[in-house]
């Protein structure tokens, strides 16, 4: 059977208009098997759309040709790791806030903390299950859509939930995503008392297991880009034996 190129090209609006309202999914990974079998899981309901690159430098070049809604990312890749990928897309402002969900062979929690200190928003182990991993992607893009429309102002700095901005006498703070998040979840809660598992939730979500010792991590790093005054009060405060508290 031959095509012509008329009928081969997609000229129905209502097509079009579909194809544009469907989420945007780079999968990278140099087993084409698996990269298939999540293609196939994903698309199955109509709404996620898949592009499937297989090394590390192929990602970056897709990036650059049509920035994704979300990226699943395996680590142990040619050229360029996984890891290396996530810290340059975190680099970039296009891409700092793409949710990016790392997908690996790789089990340890050192390997998972790595991961996530480089700014994954989620980390799953193989063997998977496609649903589970439908169902992270639907919740990472979640908290990425969640309605930050505004501005908020402590001290010297303005938080920018629009355009994902932090700024001290109008000069942008360098904030990895984690530690914006974080940021977020204090200034929406000021003056309360959040326990790590609170913040785990509103930073991480309920689905992504993450220990205490990164929470800490996260928010002590946070602290130093902040509390620039040594000698005045901070901003982030600990309360022992409960979480912490944001006076700013």
């Amino acid at each position: 059977m031959q095509y012509s190129s008329e009928s081969s090209s997609v000229s129905d609006p209502h097509m079009i208009a579909r194809a544009s309202t469907r989420t945007h999914v780079l999968v990278v990974d140099d087993e084409q098997d698996i990269a298939g079998l999540i293609k196939h899981g994903l698309e199955k309901g109509g709404d996620i759309e898949v592009e499937i690159v297989g090394t590390g430098d192929g990602a970056l070049k897709a990036v650059n040709e049509r920035t994704p809604d979300l990226i699943v990312l395996d680590l142990n890749l040619p050229v360029l790791s996984g890891l290396e990928v996530c810290r340059i897309l975190r680099s970039r402002p296009n891409t700092a806030t793409v949710p990016i969900i790392m997908l690996t062979a790789r089990t340890s929690e050192s390997d998972r903390v790595t991961g996530l200190d480089v700014g994954a928003d989620d980390y799953i182990t193989k063997p998977f299950s496609p649903l589970e991993l439908r169902a992270r992607i639907k919740a990472a893009l979640r908290r990425s859509t969640a309605d930050t429309s505004e501005l908020a102002r402590f001290g010297d700095f303005e938080v920018d939930f629009e355009r994902f901005e932090v700024r001290r006498h109008g000069k942008p703070v360098d904030l990895t995503p984690i530690e914006f998040k974080l940021l977020s979840a204090f200034v929406r809660h000021r003056r309360i008392v959040l326990s790590r598992q609170q913040l785990l939730d509103k930073v991480w979500g309920h689905e992504v297991f993450v220990t205490d010792r990164v929470v800490d991590t996260h928010i002590g790093n946070l602290r130093k880009k902040l509390e620039l005054d040594p000698d005045g009060p901070p901003l982030v405060v600990s309360v022992r034996g409960f979480g912490y508290r944001f006076d700013g």
